[in-house]
């Protein structure tokens, strides 16, 4: 494992993200499993942990804080968000913080941010009612939060403009950072403007939630992905949402040492990116999924859409098969509630339109689709409707 300086400390380049951890069916976090990729990690080097309120329903701040606890305090950086970006009535930014510290059985964070400081949110951090800011800095004065900073997917001029209006007070931040939104999002004008102010600079999503682990026309994928990243020599940290012990043991693998791009590898990479720009850009953050009324499996359903779009073909609608009417793209009633919580800004009313006419044009979901109708004929006409 290679390391990269932040303030005089040296920090892993690979870090885990604790938004994806290993589950077992019935989707509760598999703890054995947990406990055997973070002694993996930490024996291989790994020393950055970043997890959040919301991730896993709150159990990933107490899971991952548990695999930690055998460890010595000062050998590993923890890092935890505040939840502003959560859609609320009120915001206790004093409750919540106190209730992180005792989940993940810590009296610090080496790393506190806020959760997705973006156009939607920055109205609630910035808000002297809620004294969100206020109260992080005096818990920073305390030691209780060692390095204060933001986790952020807002344009690259509203970043730069947030920072502005705070000068001194943050010095981390973490961006959606790959070579897809390397210009799709332009990560790389947000790379340089944070660089140019000193930041810690971490990465979120460098493998797009798991697309760019089968991107088209690389032979490794995975590698490449990282290795494009690597060159980038500000970073802090690559944090990635790894699942399993195996790809934990493959990432490490990866990071054993700094091994960026060529110049030639690199120019592969981009031309596999314009062709997949044409893919919606959710990350599976399923933020979206709180405010759903009909209870949507919305990234999924981009997904879907999306791997549909690169070849109509039946493999990528075969789970919808058993999928209830209300559970479809057309049972999207267009209400927008999705929208002002998307990081990504994706117009999802649109995109379950979209999809909803791609399947109708789709040879094998218009069987299934003929097939359901005979099915409700048949059991009406024995209702007697």
């Amino acid at each position: 494992m290679y390391y990269n300086e932040f303030k005089g400390e040296k920090i892993s380049a690979l870090g885990l993200g604790c938004m994806r951890l290993p589950c077992r069916e019935d989707k509760s976090i598999d703890t054995e499993e947990l406990q055997k990729m973070v002694d993996y990690a930490i024996s291989h080097g790994v020393n950055f942990f970043d997890t959040a309120y919301v991730y896993h329903g709150g159990m990933s701040e107490i899971e991952i804080g548990k695999a930690l606890s055998k460890y010595p305090r000062d050998s590993y950086y923890l890092c935890d968000k505040y939840p502003g970006h959560s859609i609320q009535d009120t915001y206790d930014v004093k409750t919540i913080f106190e209730r992180q510290l005792e989940r993940c059985g810590v009296d610090y964070f080496d790393f506190y941010l806020l959760h997705n400081a973006y156009e939607n949110s920055f109205p609630v951090y910035e808000d002297e009612k809620w004294g969100i800011i206020d109260y992080l800095l005096e818990q920073k004065k305390q030691g209780r939060i060692r390095h204060l900073g933001l986790s952020s997917h807002a344009s690259p001029e509203n970043l730069e403009a947030f920072l502005d209006r705070h000068p001194g007070v943050f010095e981390y931040c973490l961006i959606e950072t790959n070579y897809l939104d390397w210009t799709l999002q332009d990560a790389k004008s947000k790379y340089e403007n944070l660089s140019r102010r000193g930041f810690g600079i971490g990465v979120m999503e460098p493998l797009r939630g798991g697309r760019l682990a089968t991107a088209p026309d690389l032979e490794k994928p995975v590698e490449s992905a990282f290795r494009f990243l690597q060159g980038k020599k500000n970073l802090t940290v690559i944090l990635s949402g790894m699942s399993s012990f195996e790809q934990m043991a493959a990432n490490i693998e990866i990071f054993r040492e700094r091994r960026p791009l060529s110049e030639e590898e690199e120019k592969k990479v981009f031309e596999v990116a314009e062709k997949l720009k044409n893919a919606v850009p959710c990350t599976a953050c399923r933020y979206c999924m709180d405010g759903c009324p009909m209870g949507l499996e919305i990234p999924r359903l981009i997904a879907t859409y999306n791997d549909l779009k690169f070849q109509n073909r039946a493999t990528p609608v075969m789970w919808m098969d058993n999928l209830p009417a209300d559970k479809l793209p057309s049972a999207c009633l267009s209400c927008g509630a999705c929208m002002q919580i998307c990081p990504q800004k994706i117009n999802i009313p649109q995109v379950m339109q979209d999809f909803d006419e791609l399947l109708s044009k789709t040879t094998r979901w218009a069987e299934i689709c003929r097939q359901r109708a005979e099915e409700e004929k048949k059991l009406n006409e024995k209702l007697g409707k």
